[in-house]
């Protein structure tokens, strides 16, 4: 382990033991603060990216899943409802419907009205977050508070963003949409303020597409031109990454 100002960054040999060691480390997190809470909640990135944290994290027998409310961490707007490429769906097939969570909350993005869904989800998170877990894009963003987007002192808990082109060609390189066109050029978001004020921050970013996502997040200045820096300041983050996202450190 080494440590980056305040974030303790953890580097594997491959993505698949880097999911294991983060779901090992949230579980033994999550089974220390229900010592002294009857319930948690927890927030969670959608993307290929954390596939195998999840994985991993569900086969995890010992976890009390009936004590954790779920959230997720942002939503396209205008996908048809059953879409693949709809992040609530995603965590549903990977993790919200396999295990019995004490509650999960979706994101709409087919609402019509934007503005209502935002304080609807601001409000049930207003609880406060105990456990984020989440990832980094190719562009630095977290959740989809892209570089131009972003802002670290945001008044807001849950917005509506539009997406920079590189955030959407990634989800293009992911493999989630056939080509740029394709893509939503709009999505509601966790804020950065959201997500930073969660108690304990994991984050799983492997793969050599993230090299240079992972040297920025560590080595450039804090500040929204690459919104992923804020995790520096956090007192309670852990950077999780593999040799190939570590390339450019």
């Amino acid at each position: 382990m080494h440590t980056y100002q305040r974030i303790n960054v953890h580097q594997f040999e491959d993505r698949r033991r880097m999911g294991a060691a983060a779901a090992a480390a949230v579980a033994e997190r999550i089974h220390s603060l229900l010592h002294s809470k009857p319930h948690i909640s927890m927030i969670f990135a959608a993307a290929p990216s954390q596939q195998e944290f999840l994985e991993s994290l569900r086969t995890d027998t010992s976890i009390p899943w009936h004590r954790i409310n779920a959230f997720h961490m942002d939503e396209y707007i205008g996908l048809r409802e059953d879409a693949p490429q709809g992040f609530g769906n995603f965590l549903r097939e990977r993790l919200f419907g396999l295990v019995p969570f004490r509650t999960v909350h979706y994101l709409d993005g087919q609402t019509k009205d934007t503005q209502a869904e935002c304080e609807r989800y601001a409000g049930l998170l207003n609880g406060g977050t105990d456990i984020v877990c989440m990832g980094v894009g190719e562009n630095t963003h977290i959740a989809f508070n892209d570089p131009h987007a972003a802002d670290f002192n945001d008044p807001k808990l849950v917005k509506v963003v539009d997406l920079d082109d590189a955030c959407r060609q990634q989800q293009v390189n992911d493999g989630c949409f056939a080509s740029l066109q394709d893509v939503p050029t709009h999505a509601l978001t966790l804020t950065v303020p959201a997500l930073y004020r969660g108690t304990w921050i994991y984050c799983m970013v492997p793969g050599a597409a993230k090299a240079e996502a992972v040297r920025h997040t560590l080595r450039s200045p804090v500040s929204p031109q690459h919104p992923s820096t804020i995790l520096r300041e956090h007192p309670r983050a852990a950077l999780f990454i593999d040799n190939d996202s570590a390339a450019l450190l």
